[in-house]
């Protein structure tokens, strides 16, 4: 059985045991997170929530909060001498899904 669930503004394909890396959550590492289910799928088929699955839940143990590596982002126009060079690095939690509640 797998789940599609949404968090952070994008959706997410999980099934019990993955270790997916999301938008940061504001949770401590070894707690406990549930996500709402959009979309249900197993041997019965496919079910759609309308936005959500009603009484469906993914529940996942946060392992990590972290950052990503960082990246570089530099911006110019030519010719005019301007010219920008950033760094970013974007937060992330490392979540292991525990459960996925149908």
């Amino acid at each position: 059985m797998y789940a599609i669930i949404e968090t952070g503004g994008k959706q997410y394909k999980v099934q019990y045991g993955d270790v997916i890396y999301v938008e940061k959550l504001a949770a401590e590492e070894n707690s406990t997170v549930t996500f709402q289910v959009v979309a249900l799928g197993g041997e019965d088929g496919l079910k759609l929530g309308n936005p959500y699955v009603e009484g469906a839940t993914v529940t996942g143990k946060v392992i990590k909060n972290g950052k990503a590596k960082k990246i570089t982002v530099f911006t110019y126009k030519p010719k005019k001498g301007e010219k920008r060079k950033l760094g970013h690095r974007q937060p992330y939690t490392k979540v292991q899904i525990e459960a996925v509640n149908a």
